[in-house]
């Protein structure tokens, strides 16, 4: 399969699928000497793995990371990083009624006549549960990224019609958040929302939007390979995201030219800033110095226990009902998605950008 592999100095190429034995990923070119143990890379896969919450899936899979190569006496090698999670809880059984039916709102279709097979058990290759590799990946470039004093944090701005409000944000909040919203107001309507789908046999979409810190100005190309470009590529990639938007997206379509542009001014301690932030950070396909600010769309969550319509193999509609353990909406856990993804791209651009002037190459070998 073709696709498997992301990044250009920084490649992370993930494995295996929902039911398989399980996912793993394969990361070429991290730099030596970074300090890397499991923990590090545990604390971003317990933000994403099932059954925390009565809003995600029960399947109860532990995602205990594996550290296979790369890693020597805690510090990584230079070389290539293996990392394994396994799969412990699969009821394949829960798919049978799926062998000979296309879900709707799935790749079941798609997936078939691309390689004329699929794992139906659990969507296989195109489960959500893949993600996992992408969190191991991303957890080692955050890493590589603090070091460089890049920090990044998404979290939930909304779910269903029910929006963060700005005034109430409060990231403090976010570790006993089970929705991953940092406006505990907006939490409760979103949980009474989420009952509402739920005893509908129903579910929700909603959007994670995700901030960059500390990202000096450059980083980025200014043609085909574009930091906003690139990004795009890699939230897109994730399943169920529908649109993705930088700083204030579509609503800069209604702005006057002297709205948007983000001016400079003088700060009260005397330094020289943008006075706004509508770029969400990106000018011209490279940071501009400023918070980076990106935001996914995620469709409803497509498995529901409602009746569908479904098309069989043998042509002819059927009514379909999906059994198995599905979350009612995956935005809670796709926000650490989101926050890898966007950190695997900006270490991959940061790595690339070292060959941008000659003085960057003589300070390294001269």
């Amino acid at each position: 399969m073709a696709g498997s592999t992301f990044g250009t100095l920084y490649r992370v190429t993930t494995w295996g699928e929902s039911h398989g034995a399980g996912i793993g990923c394969v990361i070429d070119g991290c730099p030596a000497g970074l300090p890397l143990g499991e923990q590090d890379v545990q604390k971003y896969l317990d933000r994403r793995k099932p059954g925390q919450s009565r809003f995600t899936t029960s399947r109860s899979e532990a995602d205990r990371v594996r550290i296979l190569s790369g890693v020597f006496e805690g510090q990584t090698e230079g070389t290539p990083i293996a990392l394994f999670v396994e799969n412990t809880d699969q009821h394949s059984k829960d798919y049978s009624n799926l062998k000979d039916v296309y879900r709707p709102g799935h790749a079941d279709l798609g997936f078939d006549r691309k390689f004329g097979f699929r794992d139906y058990r659990g969507g296989g290759r195109s489960s959500g549960r893949e993600t996992t590799a992408r969190v191991m990946a991303g957890a080692v470039a955050a890493k590589v990224l603090s070091e460089l004093g890049v920090t990044l944090r998404a979290y939930v701005r909304s779910i269903g019609p029910v929006v963060c409000s700005p005034d109430r944000m409060d990231m403090a909040h976010l570790p006993e958040s089970p929705l991953q919203m940092p406006d505990a107001e907006a939490e409760k309507q979103a949980e009474a929302y989420l009952n509402d789908c739920m005893s509908r046999l129903d579910s929700a979409g909603g959007v994670v939007e995700c901030r960059v810190d500390g990202l000096p100005a450059g980083i980025g190309e200014p043609v085909f390979d574009k930091m906003d470009a690139l990004l795009g590529h890699a939230l897109f990639s994730i399943g169920a995201v529908k649109a993705v938007e930088i700083g204030d997206g579509t609503a800069v379509c209604s702005l006057a030219g002297h709205e948007d542009n983000d001016q400079f001014g003088i700060a009260e301690d005397g330094t020289v800033r943008r006075l706004t932030n509508h770029a969400g950070g990106i000018l011209g396909g490279m940071s501009d110095g400023g918070q980076v600010v990106i935001r996914a769309f995620f469709k409803p969550t497509p498995s529901i226990a409602r009746e569908q319509q479904a098309l069989g193999k043998d042509g002819k509609v059927h009514a379909l009902r999906i059994r198995g353990r599905h979350d009612p909406v995956i935005v809670p856990r796709a926000a650490v998605v989101v926050e890898c993804m966007t950190a695997i791209t900006i270490l991959d651009l940061m790595l690339r950008n070292m060959g941008a002037r000659m003085s960057s190459l003589k300070d390294v070998y001269l």
